[in-house]
């Protein structure tokens, strides 16, 4: 269902002039581009290569097919607690299928580290594929990700949608006259041989695995450095998915709706949209106040008009005997589509046909495969990683399985990477590992629960403890005598230095008091003393930390009146201490007696 560029359907002459005279128009605002070696975005080489940003005609696409449903008035459904059952599904359900979500989340995940000024949302992903193909027609995709049947679209022959001749010898979508747009988000060939990516690390670029299209379309939109926070480069990629205002209005519709709140539901059990873009005689667009945006304007400044782009007329026209159903899932012939419009009552519902059980589906419930006390020192990795097995009713182990890890509750504890979530396949035995787990500066329990993606089934908690950070030796870093007159101010600041086994002990917290004696650590009202923001005299000082390197500078020591030697302990986390003497003595005098108490 997505845009190819530099090619438009013919609806009629006055539509033909319309189009070349709004092209004239843009055309002479562009600067040029560089052109492209071939027609289909290759070289003279037959290298496949990413269209430059100002190549082609900057036209539309014209009438591309795809699923015009809006998202209801009312807000999302929020996410149903795990005793609420299975979601009741609507015609604009806010449910996204497990596997299709977390491929979204992956994507975006993916995008923040490589193009992180490209601020690509994943709802921005689940919106195109809600019009692109319902969500890989309701989550109907196996443990891999990969859709149970393919999703191909019409044959672009130039009857009725745009004229695009193979690209790729039928590899992708069966057809070696014609190209067809393939997979949940509709990548045409000659954009895919360019676009593809391996989203789920298996080493294949499948445009009809949702976490290889997902992650695709990603960059698709990212590719010229447009700033997706940005309302205008968020319409100039899209325009650049499909060329089109009421798509435009479409996918920031469900964008905005998703957004506000969704939640994920089992594979499989998502429905279908109803209506689509080339059945508007009897299925037309609606224009519910408040369902969606505006009509922007829909001229990119960036325009993204490249040959090969994701193709103009790559949505299929309705299954027979099912108006605005999916994408036909077998490769189509050469023959040209009927022309005949569909009816406009849709007939019945009936049930998808039956396929054999999935492994996900035989999942009964999870196990502890294993998993130790998990404890590590705040800012340290856990050495202990999280095991979990996926079984049947029958305690029989559950292969290929995806099983989502997620760190809950105020913690800043992660999977090294940096991610609060990671999605793992189980093993032969049933076992899937997470990621291991970084404790953060945040100190106590961390939960981390474990559940299956695409069905419901208990999760399993697991409890993490970070533990805080401790030295078992500190020392000064300096000789220098700690000596005043009284009233006055001590010449050399404390410095000290935390260790841990030897090394540097760093962000460890200590405490520095003014103590009585040494074997009374009750708090010594006179003598030296430190100041507050408001310069009172304070003999305690608590929440200080150790820097990186393990040192600590106290603030600067004053004096009273009070004459005699005084002592300063400093203590760590751990229960490291130190003892320092500070002498208060006037000018020309000998140093007194150490004060035994107040």
């Amino acid at each position: 269902m997505a845009a190819h560029f530099g090619r438009r359907l013919r609806k009629g002459a006055a539509t033909t002039a319309v189009a070349a005279a709004a092209v004239a128009a843009l055309s002479a605002s562009q600067a040029p581009g560089v052109p492209i070696g071939g027609q289909d975005g290759r070289t003279s080489s037959g290298a496949a290569t990413e269209p430059d940003e100002g190549t082609g005609d900057p036209g539309a696409t014209g009438n591309s097919p795809y699923y015009t449903d809006l998202p209801p008035l009312n807000s999302p459904n929020p996410s149903p607690s795990a005793s609420s059952g299975p979601v009741v599904q609507g015609a604009a359900e806010a449910g996204i299928p497990a596997t299709v979500l977390d491929a979204y989340k992956k994507a975006e995940a993916a995008l923040r580290s490589s193009r992180p000024g490209c601020h690509l949302p994943w709802q921005l992903l689940a919106a195109i594929g809600k019009v692109e193909s319902g969500q890989a027609r309701g989550g109907r995709v196996d443990a891999d990700g990969t859709t149970t049947s393919p999703i191909i679209g019409p044959q672009l022959d130039g009857n009725g949608f745009a004229l695009i001749k193979d690209t790729d010898d039928g590899r992708y979508d069966g057809n070696s006259a014609y190209d067809n747009a393939v997979g949940p988000m509709q990548f045409i060939p000659s954009t895919w041989a360019w676009a593809g990516r391996d989203g789920n690390d298996d080493g294949l670029e499948d445009p009809n695995n949702i976490y290889d299209a997902a992650l695709a379309a990603g960059h698709y939109l990212c590719r010229f450095d447009w700033d997706l926070s940005d309302r205008a480069d968020l319409r100039r990629a899209i325009l650049s998915y499909n060329n089109s205002t009421e798509y435009l209005n479409t996918v920031l519709s469900w964008l905005e709706y998703y957004r506000k709140g969704t939640h994920e539901i089992p594979d499989g059990t998502g429905t279908l949209p109803g209506s689509r873009s080339d059945a508007r005689s009897t299925n037309p667009t609606p224009s519910t106040p408040g369902a969606g945006p505006s009509a922007p304007d829909t001229r990119p400044s960036k325009p993204g008009t490249e040959p090969g782009g994701k193709g103009g007329g790559t949505k299929p026209p309705a299954s027979p005997g099912t108006p605005g159903g999916p994408p036909s899932t077998t490769p189509p012939s050469t023959t040209p589509p009927p022309t005949t419009p569909p009816p406009t009552t849709p007939p019945p519902t009936t049930p998808p046909p039956t396929t054999r059980p999935t492994p996900t589906d035989t999942v009964d419930r999870l196990e502890n495969a294993g998993t130790g006390k998990l404890t590590a020192t705040a800012g340290e990795t856990f050495t202990e990683r999280i095991r979990t097995r996926a079984e049947t009713d029958e305690g029989e182990a559950v292969a290929k399985v995806r099983i989502r890890f997620t760190v809950l509750g105020d913690t800043d504890t992660v999977f090294t990477g940096g991610e609060s979530a990671a999605t793992v396949l189980t093993d032969g035995s049933g076992v899937a590992v997470a990621p291991p787990l970084r404790a953060g500066e945040k100190t106590g329990d961390v939960t981390v629960r474990a559940t299956v993606v695409g069905r419901v089934v208990p999760g399993l908690a697991y409890r993490a403890t970070v533990t805080e950070r401790v030295a078992d030796t500190v020392v000064r870093t300096g000789d220098e005598a700690l000596t005043c007159t009284p009233g006055g101010e001590f010449a050399h600041r404390v410095e000290v230095l935390a260790t841990r086994d030897g090394a540097a002990a760093g962000k460890v917290a200590a405490t520095a008091t003014l103590i009585a004696a040494a074997d009374d650590t009750a708090v010594n009202d006179e003598g030296p003393y430190f100041k507050d923001a408001d310069d009172k005299p304070v003999r305690t000082l608590s929440g200080l930390l150790t820097d990186a390197d393990g040192r600590l500078r106290l603030p600067r020591l004053y004096a009273d009146d009070t004459t005699g030697t005084f002592l300063l302990r400093v203590t760590t986390a751990g229960g490291a201490t130190l003892t320092v003497e500070l002498t208060v003595a006037a000018a020309g005098t000998a140093s007194p007696e150490p004060t035994t108490g107040t």
